[in-house]
């Protein structure tokens, strides 16, 4: 006897069982609920049979979103979708294929598109929050929105340690959304890769907290920004003096080469950083002068700017000497290298260049700029309009 499982009645007269009840919704699909006592809400599973005769199954969790009465639709809507989106080639890869598996190669998609610097740090964020988390080998064909609620709060719950510093101190909600968004951004490749069938499992969970973003408020006038120079030794005074010069991410800057300027143009190509593509920055005088390669010796490969030792400067190389130098030149302690490119990106909007130029230069989108800055160029409309006066 066929036991319906499309209305909620039908569903409360099922006997409790380990295996689903199934209903047939088309050809070789069909959707699946899973009793499994007489209090819990059961759990649906979509199901794909092959010509070969092979049955791939995708759990598509309680669905306890929705009122009960809306349940059966809904899940016939993903195994449909399920259905669509697995191509027969990538079944076998699909059994194996893990949410850590899914951040891997999202990190080479990243590794190829804008570089090792934005790969890395990516790469260093899963290893943080998912290589060690239950999800990590999760299968992402059984994936369901419960194994993602149960990730969100271990992460929101998850301390981390102040800088420099013993103690543990509570995450931030601005902090958790980007562990979230590149958590997200690797299961969406999936998805468009049709490693799974739909987004149910964790578009929800992985949603970011609302309005956590706050505009930085802390700036160096010039002077600070020179006493902060003076107060660092010479190595590090000099990629100071290029983030007081260049809007630039202090990890773009100190990712420069020697062969990224050309000292005949005095133009510096930025290689790919956050904003995932390389852009070329006419300089003028001053900031040519402490681009151009002093040691005619140094390989193009170099670094522009480079530590005492010759190596590269990084934010774990750099973060002491600037809380030092911020000491010594008695700048609020809360000043970071960050400080001084939002000071840079200040000071251009402030002084009426347009948002598309300092968006361009600086990186960035203009909608971001707008979003930050634009509270900086209060009459930037009314003296445009006064200038269409006949």
């Amino acid at each position: 006897m066929v036991q319906r499982i499309d209305t909620v009645a039908s569903r409360a007269k099922l006997a409790v069982r380990k295996e689903p009840y199934w209903s047939r919704i088309s050809a070789g699909v069909s959707v699946g609920f899973r009793k499994a006592s007489e209090t819990s809400a059961g759990r649906w599973i979509a199901r794909q049979s092959l010509d070969d005769g092979r049955r791939i199954e995708h759990a598509l969790g309680t669905l306890e979103e929705w009122a009960a009465h809306l349940r059966y639709d809904k899940a016939v809507e993903l195994a449909r979708a399920f259905a669509s989106q697995l191509p027969e080639a990538r079944v076998i890869a699909a059994d194996t294929f893990t949410v850590m598996n899914a951040c891997d190669a999202y990190v080479s998609r990243i590794r190829e598109m804008k570089g090792d610097g934005p790969a890395d740090e990516l790469q260093a964020r899963y290893q943080r929050w998912i290589n060690l988390d239950p999800v990590a080998n999760q299968l992402l064909a059984r994936l369901t929105r419960e194994h993602m609620d149960a990730f969100r709060r271990r992460l929101v719950a998850s301390p981390v340690r102040s800088t420099g510093k013993k103690m543990l101190r509570k995450r931030s909600k601005d902090t958790v959304n980007r562990d979230l968004a590149a958590v997200r951004a690797a299961l969406n490749k999936a998805l468009s890769d049709h490693r799974v069938a739909s987004d149910f499992a964790w578009k929800e969970p992985l949603k970011a907290f609302p309005n956590t973003s706050r505009r930085r408020t802390l700036y160096l006038d010039r002077d600070q920004r020179r006493a902060m120079i003076d107060s660092a030794p010479n190595d590090l005074a000099k990629l100071l003096r290029g983030l007081c010069l260049l809007p630039l991410r202090p990890g773009a800057l100190a990712a420069l080469t020697i062969g990224a300027y050309d000292a005949r143009l005095q133009v510096l190509t930025v290689g790919r950083d956050k904003s995932g593509q390389n852009r070329c920055i006419k300089l003028p005088p001053a900031a040519a002068e402490i681009c151009a390669a002093k040691d005619s010796n140094l390989s193009p490969t170099s670094p522009l700017f480079a530590r005492a030792d010759g190596r590269r400067w990084n934010k774990d190389a750099w973060k002491k000497p600037i809380a030092k130098a911020v000491a010594l030149a008695q700048l609020p302690p809360t000043t970071t290298a960050y400080t001084l490119r939002h000071s840079v990106i200040t000071d251009l909007v402030h002084d009426g260049l347009d948002l598309l130029t300092v968006a361009q230069i600086s990186g960035t989108s203009v909608a971001m700029i707008e979003k930050h800055y634009g509270h900086l160029r209060p009459n930037a409309a009314i003296n445009a309009l006064a200038k269409l006066v006949l």
